[in-house]
């Protein structure tokens, strides 16, 4: 039986022809799906001889159920227990390292470069910086938590006490509304204006006030050409001209005549 010899190559994008490079066979770019099979990943295969294992390596952690019964151990720089603080890196303080070159008269970068290099100044970490206002003495007779909320008045809901004050409550406004009603119903000085009686009275006419003109322009600036012959007959027109725009279109009073309507 004749072995078949398959070209690694075959299924890459230059194919049996072209140049041919290792790193095509782990490119999933320029891999090709074979016909029948699932697509490669051009992941490399594990090795056989069992030294590969799958899954996250198992860390030794100190501090458990075991150690909780025989005693905590007393080196607690390798416990994972959550009590235990970490110890975080300070970061360094540019600022105070900036304050300080100045103080001493360097300010190129070159010169900060060289005062960075040779002096260091950190941080305060978040834990020191609040140790002063979390020291405050407590007294002994405070009490922490929620305070109790008040017992419910089981006695006034069974004999519907809220229902007959907020009742008594209502009867009581509804008595110093007619009350007040009926006194300003007896007041004799009182007089009441009806609508037929506002239209009896008499509005005495008042002029509308004139525009505003300078007052250099009051008496100097007259018209130079009068259209009327006397002022009666302006008003006459002006009349005649109002009761006009009654029948008329438009919102001046220009327009065509209105069509009478039934």
């Amino acid at each position: 039986m004749a072995t078949s010899f398959s070209n690694p190559f075959h299924l890459t994008a230059a194919g049996e022809l072209g140049n041919h490079r290792e790193s095509m066979l782990y490119n999933e770019l320029l891999l090709r799906n074979e016909l029948g099979r699932p697509k490669n990943r051009a992941y490399t295969q594990v090795p056989k001889d069992g030294s590969f294992v799958f899954g996250r390596p198992n860390e030794e952690r100190f501090g458990g159920a075991d150690d909780a019964l025989h005693g905590w151990p007393r080196n607690l720089s390798t416990t994972t227990l959550p009590f235990k603080s970490k110890d975080k890196k300070s970061e360094r303080d540019f600022m105070a390292l900036n304050r300080a070159a100045v103080q001493t008269g360097l300010v190129t970068a070159n010169e900060n470069y060289e005062f960075r290099a040779t002096h260091d100044v950190r941080r305060k970490t978040a834990g020191d910086e609040k140790t002063r206002t979390r020291t405050r003495r407590i007294p002994p007779s405070m009490v922490f938590g929620i305070s109790t909320r008040p017992s419910t008045p089981i006695f006034d809901l069974l004999e519907h006490k809220y229902q007959d004050k907020w009742l008594q409550d209502r009867r009581k406004l509804e008595v110093s509304k007619r009350q007040e009603e009926t006194k300003l119903r007896r007041n004799p000085n009182c007089v009441y204006e009806t609508r037929a009686s506002l239209l009896r009275t008499y509005q005495n006419p008042v002029d509308d006030a004139p525009l505003w003109q300078l007052p250099r322009f009051k008496d100097k600036a007259k018209p130079s050409l009068q259209t009327f012959r006397t002022s009666g007959a302006r008003r006459s027109a002006y009349g005649n001209f109002q009761s006009d725009q009654i029948a008329r279109q438009g919102e001046l009073g220009h327009g065509v005549y209105e069509p009478a309507c039934n």
